[in-house]
Formats: C-alpha cells, structure tokens, sequence
C-alpha cells in the first residue's frame, strides 16, 4: 500500500485529538488533547501582566429542555391567571413564588428553589433574556410559521440537533465548530502560555468549544482537575520504575521527525498538567461550596480563574453541562430539585468571585436546548422552542429582564400549538453580546457569528441587548 504524505503539522494536530491511543505507556495520559493546538512543542511561560483585561465566560448547558416558564413565573393580576389556566397541574401556587420587581416595573417570581438566584437578581448581578431560541431569520408570529414564510431551524424540537445549534449558532447546518472555538481561534494570542487551551471543559468533548485550531482542556471538578500521566511522579516503588523509564523516553531525541514531535508534546502535555495541577490546588476559599457535583465544577472553575496569573491565561472559556432536564414526567419533583441545586452552585460561584476581585471579569450564562411546551401531558412537558436563559456576573447589568417576557396563553400570537412558543430574540444575538464583551471586535463578530447580520448590525455601535456594561 502506497504511504501517504503528512505534514507535521497535520500530524501534530491528528494526535493531538486522539490523545495518546494504544497501550504504550503515554495512553493513560487522557488529557494530551487538553493542551490544546500545541503550536509549539517547548513550553514558556512569558511575563504576564496581571492589571491586563482579563476576561472569562462560562457557558452552562442544561441539557435535555430546561422548564423555564416555571424557572420564572409572571405574578402581576390577570397574567398570573393567564399561566396558571394554560400550565393547568403544572402552575406553581403563587404563594410559593420567590418574588422580584425588575427595573421594567411588572412583577415576576423566580421558583421557590431559586432562592439564591432571587437575591442576585434583586442585588443586580443577574439578569434574564426572554424568550431565545435558534432562529434562521426572525419570525413575527403563528402566521408566518404557519405559511411557512421565513426558514426555520434544521431539526427543530430535536434534543440533538438544537444543542448543537446553541453551540454552533449554526441554525440551518449541522456543524462540527463551535462559536466558543471560533472565539478562541481569534482570540488565542491574548494568553501568554499556549499550553493550556483557552477553552477549559468540566463535561469533556463538545461542539461549543470546537474550532479550527483550537480545542478544549478537559478537567475534572476533583483532585487537582488535570490529569496527567497515571503514576508519574507517584510515591510507590512501581511508580519510582515507570517514572525514571518514562524520563528516559522523554528525554530521547529521535531521528524521526514524527517520534520527536510525538514525545515532545506528551511532554509539553505532561508539564501543563503538573503546572495546571499545582497551581489550582493551592487555591482556597471563605466561600462554601456544597458537595454536589455542579458545586465542586463551579469550585473547580473558580480555582482555575483564581491561577490565571500564574497559567499565563488572560481570557478563558468555560463549558460545563448539566444534563437530565428532559422532564415528560414527573417534572414539578425533579425540576425543583435540580433548581435548588442550579441555584446554589449560582450563588456559591458568584460569592467566590467577588471574594477574589474577580467579579466584574467573568460573566456566566446558561443555554439550553429549547422550553417546555406550556401545556402539560399529563404529568409532565414536551419539547418546545422560545424559552428563558440566566446571565451572571459583575458587568451584568441585572436586575432586568432583555427582550420581552412573552404571553402565556392560548391565544398568544406566539403560541402555534400546544403551548409552543416562538422566540422573538435570535441565540445570535445573545451571544454577540457575550462575544463583543469578551473581546471579539464588531469586524470579527461575523466569523464567530456566521448568522448574526440577520439580526444585528456588528458595526451599529450599538449593543446586540444590552445586558453586559
């Protein structure tokens, strides 16, 4: 068989993603691909200066459909009447509602296991888009959906397809980039140390953080969060042989382009994970994390944003997806419970920020693959479309809802069928916001945003929503 032709640089980028394979002793080292589009074998550390514009985004998928038309009820007369008749045995009591009056004058009541995000929202660190969705072009009402007068999302109401898209924001393609990679595509040369990737997962492969040169760092919310190769440096007597015949390997130059280039980034790889490792773990907080496993993600990534000085990191992106909310039954239990624990993490999170001055540099946001239908099945919801996200964070201007809160009855102009409703606000427009904050300029937008001169002009000078400062 003839052999093919492959440049090093494709070689580099082919293990890269395929991790160390095999049972030589590099497969345990998991996280080769976490250093991320290694450009350059040799590791440096360059000066950093700490007073830079760091920046950070953390991006929390809640998979499967979060219900929130009853993450967020209306409680003003006549339209809290209005959710409890088309929610039916859905509809919280409204006595239960964790109230909060948002500059726009109507009340709202967060669900009574939100009761950190309640007080953020009333303090102005939080804020609330209404009704987002994957969107093509703009739809006006039931009509035009109905007439089929403006292109709809590819595979809309599907779990797949519109989690890839609010990755993508690719809506009418079935795309393999992420805007977050995109984004650190752009952006990569803000950080001084090219080893560690920009994009830092907590739920490991994933199409937000996926780019054309760029890949994500994936860590664990314990022990240290990076892993590197298993019994390196390790106490045992087993571990004191694979060490020094692991350095005997490392330290071998070879002939072989391909051998070199293999060995020279396990070790890059492999001194990222101890810095990476070593770093995170001498960082400690006042604040109290709980023992769930969002919380000790939140903790994981505050640590990691607590080093950024010493990581050389001066813009970092975060992807942690909580799944389980696909809820066709049992749904008024099981999404109190994973509300409480949605909230708490929220609040646990935002409190260290503040602790270490950081609070004003990182914006957090949630996406999900679509509402909940309005109307119940019985004992639970089906899959919808518009529904409402949560953005946190110190340059938030919160206590605000972005966009309008929609009509939550039958006879809505949005609603076509079944208590489905259609966004009125693009998930391009949302995100162009988060971008242009982190630092994506308005002549780069387009390249992060393929779809987003549908719905915003990048260079209007005015911002997409308004809700970062």
């Amino acid at each position: 068989m003839p052999r093919k032709n492959i440049s090093r640089r494709k070689f580099i980028g082919t293990i890269g993603c395929a991790a160390m394979g095999g049972a030589t002793m590099m497969s345990s080292l998991i996280n080769l691909k976490a250093a991320g589009a290694l450009a350059s074998p040799a590791y440096k550390m360059q000066s950093f200066d700490p007073q830079s514009d760091y920046r950070a985004l953390i991006c929390i998928l809640l998979s499967g459909g979060n219900d929130s038309y009853n993450m967020l009820v209306p409680m003003e007369e006549g339209e809290y009447e209005d959710y409890q008749l088309t929610r039916s045995n859905l509809a919280l009591e409204y006595n239960t509602l964790l109230e909060v009056n948002p500059l726009s004058g109507k009340k709202y009541g967060f669900h009574p296991s939100m009761p950190a995000v309640q007080q953020m929202f009333q303090d102005g660190d939080l804020a609330i888009v209404s009704n987002v969705g994957t969107l093509i072009e703009p739809i006006q009402n039931k009509n035009d959906f109905f007439d089929r007068l403006t292109k709809l999302p590819l595979g809309l109401f599907s779990h797949i397809d519109q989690i890839q898209q609010w990755q993508t924001s690719i809506p009418n393609d079935r795309s393999s980039l992420g805007w977050g990679g995109r984004m650190a595509d752009l952006l990569r040369s803000s950080n001084s140390n090219q080893d560690i990737s920009m994009n830092i997962s907590l739920s490991g492969n994933n199409y937000f953080q996926s780019g054309n040169n760029s890949t994500e760092y994936t860590i664990s919310p314990y022990n240290g969060g990076s892993t590197g190769i298993e019994g390196f440096g390790g106490e045992t007597y087993l571990d004191s042989i694979k060490t020094h015949a692991i350095r005997n390997i490392l330290e071998q130059q070879y002939t072989d382009v391909f051998q070199q280039t293999y060995v020279d980034i396990t070790k890059t790889s492999q001194e990222a994970h101890e810095l990476f490792s070593s770093t995170v773990n001498s960082v400690f907080f006042d604040t109290v994390f709980s023992g769930e496993r969002l919380s000790q993600s939140m903790r994981m990534i505050a640590r990691t944003i607590a080093s950024q000085q010493t990581l050389g990191l001066n813009k970092q992106i975060f992807f942690l997806e909580v799944p389980g909310w696909d809820h066709h039954a049992e749904i008024l239990d099981i999404h109190a419970s994973m509300l409480t624990d949605v909230s708490r993490a929220l609040g646990e999170f935002n409190e260290a920020m503040k602790e270490i001055g950081m609070h004003d540099k990182v914006t957090t946001f949630t996406i999900s693959d679509f509402a909940r239908t309005l109307n119940s099945n019985g004992n639970g919801t089906d899959h919808a479309w518009g529904g409402n996200v949560m953005v946190m964070g110190g340059a938030v201007k919160g206590n605000r809802f972005y966009g309008e809160y929609p009509e939550l009855n039958t006879n809505s102009t949005l609603d076509f069928g079944g208590g489905v409703l259609i966004p009125k606000i693009s998930t391009d427009e949302y995100f162009a916001e988060l971008a242009m904050w982190f630092g994506v300029s308005a002549s780069d937008l387009p390249l992060v945003l393929p779809n987003i001169n549908t719905f915003y002009d990048p260079l209007s000078g005015v911002a997409p929503l308004g809700f970062l400062l």
